[in-house]
């Protein structure tokens, strides 16, 4: 990771933290939901992770970690490379981060598809043809949106008659992909002021899940 996080010499003179301990700084904070004030005193200084973290977030950091750990995880599992708020998930077949919006809770989600699609050819270099989504972002207007950018509209719908827990094919990949979010407490509920806090945020949580899951495939396979 720190070829990403290393915005300047890791031996520049004005460094006076590790950027090893800054970092888990801010690991501890998107595992916890704690408040930035109450940072145990073990770790560097609140304000210090606090404005290291919105340089990172700012130079898009973790948006190029996710890319790169996407490429290498589609790679292994023999695939093409490649947010009150309400959060709306992009993600590929391998339920791994691909686009995240944040709006206010009553907007509308088929008003997001245009910008959904738009982020996903940008993080797959225009390899999207087909995206699969529920029933709230059905309609004309959303597969034009959709279509705006090459990408087809699929929806699953919810079975006429259904009784007990019905697994939906495609969704529960998304899903699944929210319930690995809910993992990080600061992600369980909208602490954020701003809305691009909360999408940064999105971006750490996947890269801490996708370097692990790299790692321990890489362990496994010695």
């Amino acid at each position: 990771m720190a070829p990403y996080l290393t915005l300047m010499r890791e031996d520049a003179p004005q460094r006076e933290h590790s950027l090893r301990e800054v970092f888990n700084g801010l690991r501890y904070i998107i595992r916890t939901s704690m408040q930035w004030r109450m940072m145990p005193t073990d770790l560097p200084p609140w304000h210090t992770v606090y404005q290291q973290t919105q340089r990172w977030l700012k130079a898009g950091v973790f948006e190029d970690m996710v890319r790169d750990l996407r490429i290498l995880m589609r790679e292994i599992n023999d695939r093409v490379p490649r947010k009150g708020s309400k959060v709306h998930l992009a993600v590929d077949t391998l339920g791994q981060l691909l686009a995240v919006l944040v709006t206010p809770a009553n907007e509308q989600d088929r008003a997001q598809v245009g910008k959904l699609a738009r982020q996903i050819q940008e993080a797959t270099g225009d390899s999207v043809e087909v995206a699969f989504v529920d029933q709230g972002y059905t309609g004309d207007q959303p597969a034009a949106d959709a279509q705006t950018h090459g990408i087809r509209l699929g929806v699953v719908k919810l079975p006429t008659a259904k009784r007990g827990f019905v697994l939906l094919p495609r969704r529960w990949v998304v899903e699944r992909s929210f319930a690995w979010m809910a993992r990080f407490r600061r992600l369980a509920r909208d602490y954020e002021r701003l809305a691009e806090t909360l999408v940064g945020l999105h971006f750490v949580a996947f890269a801490m899940l996708m370097a692990h899951r790299f790692v321990t495939f890489m362990v496994q396979s010695t």
